[in-house]
């Protein structure tokens, strides 16, 4: 019994011990992490999250096979830059005999058009020969008949040049119709030059060459570099206070204690929703949160335009009192960048 005793005692002793080598490490911990963490001013808040862009798909608007693709993945495109091709052939015949029935529309108004030139001389001969009969007839010299025949041959002449000014109308129309024809099977041409909308870089590329797409098949997905933003969440006591247009400050992950990024609030959302399980909160109990957007100047995105990277993580600060000064580490900008 009395060694039973001891060794109760000896493990009560080392769990004693072990609690109280835990609490020390624990409390070291948090005073060093509290060295680390630069202390923030009443006035600004701030939330963890991860660079985006928005994603645009390059698909076809008509159904077809994918003839060429242009870029890979990574590269960077320029705004109306073509990106891939579709193939052509069967359109290509089919803008070759609209083009055919236009110059045959075209030939169709010439010869319409020298048809009335022939028919105002038939008209202007009738009324010659209607001008010189009226007096003959006043005198005897010629008949009544001959008259009325003289009239028919003007009126005759009348109708055939009314008939040949609308035939010519007619033709006319049928060129406009065959020049929307070439236009309309020109317009689905270039449209098979698959070209993007946004200045980025290449996400996915998510056909092949010689594959057979519906329309709105995607072949590529383009991140568009034009707006980058950082995404956080903040509390309804912050949210309230804060404004679109507001100062901001993004300091990524890997180089936290190096440069600041400053950025403006483009966003707040107009109701709480559920905190992302991603996204860190300060208090478990902050399950309702507002989604807020910090966008950084596009001019800055343009000078680092080739090290923009999406999904970078970081925490963006946002000031809700203009009042109050940034600190130190978040004045602290890329070289070059203006202050």
């Amino acid at each position: 019994m009395g060694s039973g005793e001891e060794a109760r005692e000896r493990k009560m002793i080392g769990r004693v011990v072990f609690g109280a080598i835990l609490v020390a490490g624990l409390a070291t911990g948090w005073y060093w992490w509290q060295s680390q963490t630069p202390r923030i001013a009443d006035g600004i808040v701030f939330g963890n999250g991860r660079i985006e862009t928005e994603e645009v798909d390059i698909a076809p608007k008509y159904t077809g096979r994918v003839q060429a693709i242009f870029v890979h993945e990574g590269d960077m495109v320029q705004p109306d830059q073509v990106l891939a091709k579709m193939d052509t052939a069967e359109l290509d015949a089919e803008i070759d005999q609209a083009k055919a029935q236009l110059a045959q529309a075209e030939a169709a108004v010439v010869q319409a058009e020298a048809e009335i030139i022939q028919r105002k001389s038939e008209l202007k001969l009738a009324e010659q020969e209607l001008a010189r009969a009226l007096p003959l007839v006043r005198r005897g010299s010629l008949s009544k008949r001959t008259l009325d025949q003289r009239q028919s041959q003007r009126d005759t002449a009348v109708a055939a040049m009314n008939a040949a000014k609308a035939k010519l109308h007619t033709q006319r129309r049928a060129v406009d119709a065959a020049e929307a024809g070439v236009r309309h099977f020109q317009t689905q041409i270039d449209d098979t030059f698959l070209r993007t909308p946004v200045m980025g870089r290449v996400l996915y590329r998510l056909a092949q060459e010689g594959e057979i797409l519906a329309a709105g098949g995607k072949v590529l997905t383009v991140l568009d570099l034009s707006e980058v933003h950082m995404e956080i969440f903040l509390p309804s006591r912050d949210a309230a206070r804060l404004s679109v247009g507001a100062e901001a400050r993004i300091v990524f992950d890997a180089r936290t204690s190096e440069y600041a990024v400053p950025a403006a609030v483009s966003f707040v959302a107009p109701e709480a929703q559920f905190t992302p399980k991603q996204v860190e909160t300060l208090s478990e109990r902050e399950k309702l949160m507002f989604r807020v957007k910090v966008k950084i100047p596009h001019e800055l995105v343009m000078r680092h335009i080739e090290k923009v990277k999406t999904g970078v993580r970081g925490v963006a600060y946002v000031r809700l009192d203009a009042s109050v000064a940034w600190p130190e580490f978040l004045e602290k900008r890329y070289p070059g960048d203006p202050q």
